[in-house]
């Protein structure tokens, strides 16, 4: 079997609107970021099979419960879907900074459990994400990262305004 190529994507900032933590108690409809959705369905279409990693702290914080990011995550999925867009996968952590797991990003967990599932090509992966947190994960596999409204440390990687603009540099990948 040949190994697949990820677009492993943050959700919020990234996918999604971003909300302060206390304005995520309601949120149960995601909120696409413009052009997401045409270059999601880009992105599949230049063979790229989508990850969503995604830090969820607010769900140990007390925040949010487990079934509120649940019923977002079936809506988002559901959004996708009516538009055409597979998302083979959705890895989040719910931790905190202070519970020290292997899982929130920037540390290499979510990524990890993806590769176990997946046969995956990391060398012709990318991710794209909001923070420096979405640039260590990439960093921590040399992989190709794309700051969506944030400007990466490491001058080899791109700021973008929004997914769409990513398109041209990953059909060079």
């Amino acid at each position: 079997m040949n190994k697949i190529k990820v677009a492993f994507l943050d959700r919020d900032g990234t996918i999604t609107k971003e909300y302060e933590d206390e304005e995520w108690k309601n949120k149960t409809i995601p909120e696409f970021l413009q052009g997401t959705l045409p270059a999601l369905k880009k992105i599949t279409d230049l063979g790229y099979k989508i990850i969503i990693i995604t830090n969820q702290g607010l769900i140990s914080q007390g925040i949010i419960k487990l079934e509120d990011y649940e019923k977002y995550t079936e809506n988002l999925i559901k959004e996708l879907k009516k538009n055409k867009i597979e998302v083979l996968d959705i890895f989040f952590c719910p931790h905190t900074k202070e519970e020290n797991c292997n899982c929130k990003k920037p540390k290499p967990g979510m990524v990890l459990e993806a590769c176990k599932k997946y046969d995956i090509d990391i060398d012709k992966s990318f991710v794209a994400g909001d923070r420096p947190s979405d640039e260590g994960i990439a960093k921590y596999f040399n992989m190709t990262f794309f700051g969506v409204n944030y400007t990466p440390k490491d001058t080899k990687n791109k700021r973008v305004k929004n997914l769409e603009e990513i398109i041209p540099y990953i059909k060079q990948l």
